[in-house]
């Protein structure tokens, strides 16, 4: 490119100027062989004529609704949006003959005016519309026909670096989804520190399966590749859960070396792929496999890295990351072809919030895994939450950000966008930080997640952390799903877990509880006083897959749990 463009139209219009005829995207319709593909032009011309249609209805300015099933279509609306100065509200179509409160409030919330969509998804929603009153107010565009007739009739929008691009609804892990506002500007410099952080290459070749409604799929597996000029693939969500192996068979296939996604990917994968699959595969060329968006297990690492290693796989390839919806998308990040550092601390004293070195000999020591260093003009501070006092090096506290990554604030509400981004240490410079209400500490200038301020739970005074507690209890018996159980505190004060059971499990439920209970209370010193056993698939998650705890907690109050099984103390 002949200069730094300063807005995402412009980066498009410069690929499709001087890559036209260059492959983008590559589209597994079926998760394997089936493709759709891309260029930059074909790409270019699309967004043109649909933003001439949205422009043409005076939607400019105006919050746009994407409804699309996984593909390229998506991909195409998305810039059609931004090509018409329309701004984005990725979202993805309800289930059949399910309610969509999370969607009919997101329409609310964003003050949405249009919507985008297929003929097949606007056809299944229509006879919905009486029950769904504001879906039913918005102006319908089906862009599946549209093409690149019209494109000519394209004006380009006056946006720069400060226009808003898209809002991204957050997945929900503690509360209502709120709309992050997310600059051009934003989205280029978080792109920029990506690269930074993941050293980048035109060679590279990335497959990506998260959604593309969810932050980490639209730029990390949409815009980043568009920031490098490389061709990237794309895959539908649902086949990698239906097959894991498909990810890594995509992988092996098309010689790419850049994939990634959250810890339970790994986990299922090494869990699921069997001996016959992994000797047709070869991962010796997967260089830079990313894992974030949740807390990252060492024990995953480990798990994925012995199952995986006769296939070429090498664990200095793990790239473990931190970052948020807030901050854009990624925050810190290691060195490519690192190993990940595991720092091992005295479980007692993180319970205290200090994060001190266990001793070699230690079997108690909880181990925790490295998100890297801040990148790119990033500023990662940890910090008292309640004082505003910088944290010392391994001393836990709330981590705070500061850049050019930090989005604007959240949609139309001032007093959350106050509390979140305006964070002010006591005793640094006067400037804005986001607080990210999660917990860490700094350890030789590298960033540990240790959790959700909000899931914390306090007990006697002592800090214990839900996803330790949930690995205790899954490792306490075979028919627990790892990964799939949630521990929460109920109204008095008292430990309660949820978890569900393994597939094609059919243990003994006694035996189950009191393993778990001995195993809690061995190892936490904990009283577990209820513990419940659930149908599989059925805990609630959010969109992207994270575990809503309060969710969970409010499920098994209410009852309305898919239960397997129920034991209380009383």
């Amino acid at each position: 490119m002949s200069r730094t463009p300063t807005d995402l139209v412009e980066l498009l219009r410069e690929r499709a100027q001087h890559q036209g005829a260059d492959r983008a995207y590559t589209f597994l319709v079926d998760g394997d062989h089936e493709e759709h593909t891309l260029t930059y032009g074909a790409l270019d011309a699309q967004a043109r004529a649909i933003a001439a249609r949205l422009q043409a209805r005076g939607h400019a300015g105006q919050r746009a609704l994407l409804l699309y099933p996984p593909g390229l279509e998506y991909v195409a609306a998305y810039f059609g949006c931004l090509y018409a100065g329309v701004v984005a509200v990725p979202a993805y179509p309800p289930r059949p003959n399910k309610p969509s409160p999370r969607l009919e409030s997101i329409v609310t919330d964003a003050q949405a005016a249009l919507a985008l969509t297929t003929d097949a998804i606007l056809q299944k929603l229509q006879p919905r519309f009486p029950e769904m009153p504001r879906m039913a107010s918005l102006d319908w565009l089906t862009t599946d026909g549209v093409g690149t007739d019209g494109a000519d009739a394209w004006r380009a929008p006056k946006v720069d670096g400060d226009t808003l691009a898209f809002l991204q609804y957050t997945s929900g892990t503690t509360g209502t989804p709120r709309g992050v506002m997310v600059t051009h500007g934003n989205l280029l410099h978080n792109s920029a520190l990506i690269a930074e952080g993941f050293e980048h290459t035109v060679d590279d070749r990335g497959v990506f399966w998260l959604p593309i409604y969810h932050d980490m799929g639209l730029i990390g597996g949409v815009l980043q590749p568009l920031w490098i000029g490389r061709p990237t693939t794309l895959m539908p969500p649902a086949a990698f859960l239906q097959s894991p192996f498909r990810w890594l068979s995509a992988i092996s296939r098309l010689k790419a070396n850049v994939s990634g996604g959250p810890d339970m990917a790994y986990e299922l994968c090494a869990r699921q792929v069997t001996d016959e699959q992994k000797a047709t595969l070869d991962l010796s060329g997967w260089e830079l496999a990313f894992t974030g968006a949740e807390p990252i297990r060492p024990e995953t690492l480990e798990r994925f890295s012995r199952a995986f290693a006769g296939c070429g796989f090498r664990r200095e390839a793990f790239y473990p990351c931190y970052g948020l919806a807030e901050a854009t998308l990624m925050v810190t990040g290691g060195r490519r072809l690192r190993a990940p550092r595991v720092h091992r601390v005295e479980r007692p004293a993180l319970l205290e919030g200090r994060a001190r070195p266990a001793r070699g000999d230690d079997a108690e020591a909880h181990a925790l895994v490295s998100c890297g260093r801040s990148l790119h003009g990033q500023e990662v501070r940890v910090v008292d939450p309640e004082t505003g006092r910088t944290c010392a090096d391994g001393e836990v506290g709330e981590i705070w950000v500061h850049g050019p990554c930090v989005a604007r604030g959240y949609w139309n509400r001032a007093e959350a966008s106050e509390a979140a981004f305006g964070g002010r240490r006591q005793d640094g410079p006067d400037r804005r930080y986001l607080r990210t209400a999660d917990l860490g500490f700094i350890h030789e200038d590298e960033l540990f997640y240790t959790g959700r301020m909000k899931d914390l739970l306090v007990v006697g005074g002592r800090h214990h952390y839900p996803q330790d507690l949930e690995r205790t209890a899954e490792l306490a018996h075979p028919a627990l799903r790892p990964g799939f159980g949630a521990a929460f505190l109920l109204d008095d004060g008292k430990l309660a877990l949820i978890y569900e059971l393994e597939r094609r499990a059919r243990p003994d439920m006694n035996e189950v509880t009191g393993a778990v209970r001995e195993a809690v209370r061995k190892r936490h010193g904990l009283p577990l006083h209820a513990f419940s056993i659930i149908r599989m698939l059925s805990i609630p998650k959010t969109s992207s897959g994270k575990i809503q705890r309060y969710a969970c907690k409010a499920a098994f109050l209410d009852g309305s749990l898919e239960t397997v099984h129920t034991w209380s103390a009383g």
